[in-house]
């Protein structure tokens, strides 16, 4: 990649904490799939890396869109993208985005391989739209589509075509329990946005949270944390009702910060997020 950056930036470049964002959701479609039958074990694994490698690629271009429309200044509340702090450093996550989505798509064809036409299309639409979400003519989160994006892409496709590659059918059940993670996914970024509303507002990203203010989102994110816990019942049973602490506290503390306080807010919920994977897995696994 490049010589400009050190192992510890290109990890901080990744954001590790959304990792789990991704594999949450693979882990739960391959959780129910082993409800139907053994799983095919060396397919599991190279899900697993693909979503990952997408991830990651999407981390790496959103590094780098953001920092050339500006959105990742010096007054930026989160963590300092790379990016943002040399045109050396720019360099090499660019070079770093098409590394890894390479690698994507190679893993992807062994899926492609198992799954035929289905997977291929799922994994253009996902390649495309990681670049698409900060990149290229119309950029998702520049536009305020970022969450559709998310709740899409983190929840029923993730989920959903985990299912399909192992299965080779799609039940309405695996869809119905793919929808809480990607309505967490969404409350991660509905706080990474609401932290970041001024910034973006002044680098023309057009949010959710720029277009409806401070007050709609925190009133969004705990409709959406709601309704995922009330689909998770629905999708488990009593086991959903675990979460249900977790949630009460992360919401008293959405409410009571601002700011750069929030990255707390942000972990939290990326917690709440691995919580609710977790009951769902276990919950698929015993009903």
């Amino acid at each position: 990649m490049s010589a400009a950056l050190g192992a510890r930036d290109w990890l901080a470049a990744t954001r590790p904490r959304t990792l789990t964002a991704a594999l949450v959701p693979v882990t739960l479609g391959l959780a129910l799939a082993h409800r139907a039958g053994p799983l095919d074990l060396a397919l599991a694994v190279a899900t697993l890396v693909t979503a990952l490698l997408i991830q990651v690629a999407t981390n790496f271009a959103n590094d780098w869109f953001d920092a050339r429309h500006g959105a990742d200044g010096p007054d930026r509340l989160g963590p300092a993208r790379l990016s943002a702090q040399s045109a050396a450093a720019a360099t090499a996550i660019g070079q770093g985005t098409v590394v890894v989505m390479a690698a994507a798509a190679v893993a992807g064809l062994y899926l492609v391989w198992h799954g035929g036409w289905p997977i291929l299309a799922v994994g253009v639409v996902s390649l495309v739209c990681a670049v698409a979400y900060t990149g290229g003519p119309f950029p998702l989160a520049y536009h305020g589509l970022g969450d559709v994006f998310v709740l899409v892409f983190f929840g029923p496709v993730a989920v959903g075509g985990t299912y399909l590659l192992q299965r080779g059918t799609l039940p309405a059940s695996v869809l119905l329990a793919s929808i809480p993670v990607g309505l967490l996914a969404t409350a991660i970024l509905m706080v990474n946005n609401l932290r970041d509303v001024d910034g973006d507002a002044r680098a023309g990203k057009r949010t959710l949270a720029v277009r409806f203010g401070r007050r709609a989102t925190r009133a969004g994110w705990i409709g959406v944390v709601a309704t995922a816990l009330v689909l998770a019942l629905v999708a488990v049973g009593w086991p959903a009702l675990l979460a249900v602490p977790f949630a009460a506290r992360e919401t008293r503390a959405l409410l009571a910060r601002d700011g750069r306080a929030l990255d707390a807010s942000l972990a939290g919920t990326a917690r709440l997020h691995l919580i609710m994977g977790l009951i769902l897995v276990l919950g698929s696994m015993t009903t």
